[in-house]
């Protein structure tokens, strides 16, 4: 079974995410981070992160956007503040669509959600440091066995799954 882990948001916590990188790395086959880290680029508690830079990042050499792919689901990662992330997700569904991916992801709004639109998966893993929704902050790992079948996963940061907070949806073929 392929785990994505994803993380966002977590403004200069360093622990946190050293905690969380080490509670899951030996099990997910990548790890994100969505921006907002407000860490060094190079620094250790990024290592091995598919990085994308947020609007509280000011690294040159941190990159606007991620695109990879992960036993055959591409994704895109953004922060989200270059595509209007808090009144619409048009813009990061277009985005999605020219690079030919199943599944973005992204943070900014520090809200946890997963939502399928025309069969691709967006998802915000919320903050890890200062969630705006809900009094937890989170993560989010994703996990599937066919690449059409996904299930995503919100955690507390202490490594606690958050019941009613999972989502399993069928993403489209990719073309």
């Amino acid at each position: 079974m392929a785990k994505v882990l994803i993380i966002s948001d977590t403004h200069g916590l360093t622990d946190k995410v050293t905690e969380i990188k080490e509670r899951h790395q030996e099990e997910v086959d990548a790890m994100i981070h969505c921006g907002d880290s407000e860490l060094d680029f190079d620094s250790k508690e990024l290592e091995g992160f598919y990085y994308a830079k947020g609007n509280c990042d000011f690294q040159p050499e941190m990159e606007e956007e991620q695109i990879f792919t992960v036993d055959g689901l591409t994704f895109l990662v953004v922060h989200g503040h270059m595509h209007q992330i808090k009144s619409t997700l048009m813009p990061l569904s277009y985005r999605a669509d020219e690079v030919g991916a199943q599944v973005a992801c992204f943070g900014h709004s520090h809200m946890a959600g997963a939502e399928n639109i025309d069969g691709k998966l967006f998802i915000n893993p919320g903050s890890a440091r200062q969630p705006r929704d809900r009094k937890e902050p989170t993560y989010a790992i994703l996990e599937w066995e066919n690449p059409n079948e996904v299930r995503v996963q919100y955690y507390h940061v202490d490594g606690e799954a958050l019941s009613g907070l999972q989502m399993e949806t069928t993403l489209a073929a990719k073309n």
